[in-house]
């Protein structure tokens, strides 16, 4: 079944569906025992996505609240839990002036449409001492889910956001939380006499089966000052100057959208566009560009003399004059509007080097190709084997470094070789060897709108993996 928002898929289960909870209550009452185990009767409680309100109805607390964007869901939650404050409120935009001692979201983070923004915005509702409790299930559940959707034994749900613990972790960091915990339960989501109870509480504890376990949790406070960062937003937002490279190669349609489309970000903003041997008249369209908002951007414009978006991207570095260094493609696949996350997460201190990932939101239908996606995946779990760290997505081409280290980075280059087409393993690469810390950002994939991808798959693809073949040399056996 398809629908034209999330909100109507939430009204449809509302209005349709109003039971259905009851049925698989074995799986949703021991989330709410476990949430329970760490509440207690003193607490002010808060639920994001709170649905149909069993979760903050049944939840220990003295003052509980509970937020759901869809009209029909508060209805039935007020019915059922009256003693509960329900508002109808979207979770990017709450408006409840009031902290809390523990902040539930559960199961809803696959619906956000952009779960940096929502938890960001939860430092609002956080003192010191106020803890997060986010429960999602484990992406390794999907093919059953889906099978069970197709049986008619699961309410059919909308694509949810691709997110691993790991992904939850890093979008709690980045929104300025600290995780001091992550748990698994539930090997079983259904009620099944002595064998549930067995693998549920006991076998799922150990290490072979808790990675099997449906659930995820993790708990998270505060980070010291975020509270206060986040409120000084407008001093991090001038500390620091951006040049933002665009390589385009027969991008002639994308142009004037790229400048357009660029929010303020930093001190001062340069855009840079290197225009690479093109067959259309992008060349053309930069100079017009660049002539158009003369008066209200700063727009630098070259022809690389190389080949390959490596060296564009490089002549674009050499050319700029700002304190951070920002790629975007010109294809506009990744939005630029997503670039203020990227100047925070950098400008902020949250990493030296950030990187971005098209993996956790659903993509558009024609984003990426299918062997495309594969191969970033396959990438993606050799990078984290390499680097010893978790990899999303390493061949996203948006990717943020200051300018100092990029210098460090150059002088450093011979160590690893030069004979990556793309840029991006030559980057993180050589974040990894100058120790920089390295964080991911995750962005929506677009679909192009003009144009088409100047990727070779197999030849490049080969490519890469020998330079990651040669990279393990200098990397890993050392």
């Amino acid at each position: 079944m398809q629908f034209n928002s999330r909100l109507e898929y939430f009204e449809w289960v509302a209005k349709k569906h109003p039971g259905k909870r009851k049925a698989h209550s074995y799986y949703w009452n021991d989330i709410t025992y476990f949430c329970n185990y760490f509440a207690h009767d003193d607490l002010s409680v808060l639920e994001v996505g709170c649905g149909q309100g069993e979760l903050i109805g049944n939840i220990k607390g003295k003052r509980k609240t509970g937020i759901d964007f869809s009209p029909s869901m508060i209805e039935l939650a007020r019915k059922n839990f009256p003693g509960v404050d329900f508002h109808c409120l979207d979770a990017e935009n709450i408006t409840i002036e009031r902290q809390y001692d523990l902040i539930l979201l559960s199961n809803v983070i696959g619906h956000l449409n952009d779960v940096q923004k929502v938890l960001t915005g939860l430092q609002k509702f956080c003192h010191p001492r106020t803890k997060i409790i986010i429960t999602y299930y484990n992406y390794l559940w999907e093919p059953f889910l889906k099978f069970a959707e197709w049986l008619k034994l699961k309410t059919p749900t909308d694509r949810q956001n691709w997110l691993s613990m790991k992904d939850i972790n890093n979008l709690l960091f980045l929104s300025g939380f600290d995780v001091y915990r992550n748990m698994r339960r539930m090997i079983i989501p259904f009620r099944f006499p002595i064998i549930a109870p067995l693998f549920n509480r006991y076998l799922a504890k150990f290490f072979l089966f808790k990675h099997l376990c449906i659930n995820q949790y993790a708990f998270a406070k505060p980070l010291p000052g975020a509270a206060e960062q986040n409120s000084k937003e407008e001093d991090v937002a001038k500390k620091f100057s951006v040049s933002v490279v665009i390589p385009a190669r027969n991008e002639s349609g994308n142009i004037e959208n790229a400048v357009k489309r660029l929010p303020p970000i930093g001190k001062s903003v340069e855009i840079i566009f290197v225009e690479g041997h093109s067959t259309d008249d992008t060349w053309q369209t930069i100079l017009d560009v660049q002539n158009k908002y003369s008066a209200t951007h700063s727009i630098k414009a070259i022809q690389q003399s190389g080949k390959g978006k490596a060296d564009a991207v490089r002549a674009g570095f050499d050319l700029a004059g700002s304190d951070i260094l920002m790629i975007l493609d010109a294809d506009l696949t990744v939005p630029p509007e997503d670039l203020t996350k990227f100047y925070y997460a950098i400008a902020g201190g949250k990493g030296d080097f950030v990187n971005g990932s098209r993996l956790v939101y659903p993509m558009e239908d024609q984003a990426m190709r299918f062997l495309n996606l594969l191969g970033n995946k396959f990438f993606s779990a050799l990078f984290s084997w390499l680097l010893d760290r978790p990899f999303k997505d390493t061949l996203c081409g948006t990717k943020v470094i200051f300018r100092d280290d990029y210098s460090r980075l150059t002088a450093n280059r011979t160590f690893f070789g030069d004979f990556d087409p793309f840029g991006d393993f030559d980057l993180i690469f050589g974040a990894h060897k100058l120790n920089l810390k390295i964080v991911e950002v995750p962005v929506r994939y677009r679909e192009r709108t003009y144009g088409t991808t100047n990727i070779s798959r197999f030849k490049h693809g080969f490519l890469l993996l020998r330079m990651c073949l040669f990279a393990a040399r200098k990397i890993k056996f050392i």
